[in-house]
């Protein structure tokens, strides 16, 4: 690029982090925009990201490309991110090395839904997890270790709530 760029081409660079090659603290080159600044230029956005064993990811990104005319419409912009495995129960991360494949959405639920749902399907034969920050409607495995571990330690399920419940398949 010969100057600064907005992930959106429609919109100014302003919010965005310095590029360029610019050398830095990595808090403030790592994010796409700068923490004192709106995301996305109004910030008024949906996400949702699928984690993928990552040698599936060449495979996955050409499959979610046969429905791209689907996901157009309703998305801002698609990010691709690797992450090393690690050991934590419900982590996406756990035990796999992983490629996650992030997408901003219009604010339009009704819209996105049906998308995001054809998505994860479409994805489905890589084994994602979703981000549990992030919108998804597949529900992954919940391992057998943090379901027992929930039992021995809140079992009148004083901490629990819907989201728990449907993830301990209660």
């Amino acid at each position: 690029a010969d100057g600064p760029r907005h992930p959106l081409p429609s919109m100014p660079a302003d919010n965005c982090t310095i590029q360029l090659g610019v050398p830095g603290p990595w808090h403030d080159r790592l994010p796409h925009f700068r923490a004192d600044h709106e995301p996305s230029g109004a910030g008024d956005e949906l996400q949702s990201e699928l984690l993928l064993p990552r040698e599936h990811a060449v495979k996955a990104l050409r499959e979610l490309y046969t429905i791209g005319d689907r996901i157009r419409p309703v998305l801002h912009i698609s990010e691709v991110r690797t992450v090393a495995a690690d050991d934590l129960w419900l982590s996406p991360f756990h035990g796999r090395d992983s490629v996650g494949i992030h997408f901003t959405w219009v604010r339009d639920v009704e819209a996105v839904m049906p998308v995001l749902r054809l998505v994860e399907e479409t994805l489905a034969p890589f084994e994602p997890r979703p981000h549990w920050g992030k919108l998804f409607t597949v529900w992954p495995d919940c391992p057998d270790r943090f379901r027992s571990l929930v039992g021995r330690l809140d079992p009148q399920g004083k901490f629990a709530n819907d989201f728990t419940r449907i993830l301990l398949r209660e």
